[in-house]
């Protein structure tokens, strides 16, 4: 797919119907939510997502332990939930934010798709490698739930425009899944436990670079 000089924009704006919206609800729900959230965060950051009970969580939001499991019945359905803010947020980046991760206001700022493959590379390691704990349980929740979930969808589409405008003719929506699979998070943590953190950020990079400079066939 040619790049757009004149508005990248457009290519963007085919993101917008994948990206995470924030849920609507009755405002004693909103805050209800609020009050686990809040709790679930504090509990995991204080004593790890394996040391945790739903019970504890609820005793800590000053709520029903009923109305926890309700709303998001186990410990993945929490972190699914704790993990939505900070995806919107960089789907919002990757949308509207500035280059070379986001289009920039105009949308014509002279950002190489690779470049820009290589700045969400790079965010979403910030994301996945701060959130692993959370982010394995909720790609992890069931066979096959990763790839179920709208985030993956959209980080997929997004790696897909980025690297059909950089090389014409590939196949992208096969060579995004590529791409996108070493940002698993299981895959990261057998790498980080192998070879530390800075190793396996850089060799993520490099795999994810030289699938967007790569030739068509």
């Amino acid at each position: 797919m040619p790049v757009d000089k004149n508005g990248p924009q457009s290519v963007y704006s085919r993101l917008v119907e994948l990206r995470s919206a924030p849920p609507h609800e009755r405002a004693d729900a909103a805050r209800n939510r609020v009050a686990v959230l809040d709790a679930a965060s504090r509990l995991f950051a204080a004593h790890g997502v394996d040391g945790v009970t739903m019970d504890a969580v609820a005793a800590a939001a000053g709520v029903g332990k009923g109305t926890v499991f309700r709303r998001f019945g186990d410990k993945a359905g929490l972190a699914v939930a704790l993990l939505d803010e900070r995806e919107r947020a960089l789907q919002e980046a990757v949308l509207f934010g500035p280059p070379p991760l986001g289009p920039g206001p105009s949308g014509d700022d002279g950002v190489s798709p690779g470049d820009r493959l290589a700045a969400f590379v790079d965010a979403y390691l910030d994301y996945a490698l701060g959130h692993m704990d959370l982010l394995s349980m909720s790609e992890n929740a069931s066979p096959g739930a990763r790839y179920r979930i709208g985030a993956y969808r959209f980080w997929h589409r997004h790696v897909a425009l980025l690297l059909a405008a950089a090389g014409p003719g590939t196949d992208a929506d096969a060579l995004a899944h590529v791409v996108v699979a070493p940002l698993a998070a299981e895959h990261l943590r057998a790498m980080v436990t192998e070879v530390g953190r800075d190793r396996a950020r850089a060799a993520v990079r490099a795999a994810a670079t030289a699938c967007g400079a790569a030739p068509p066939e």
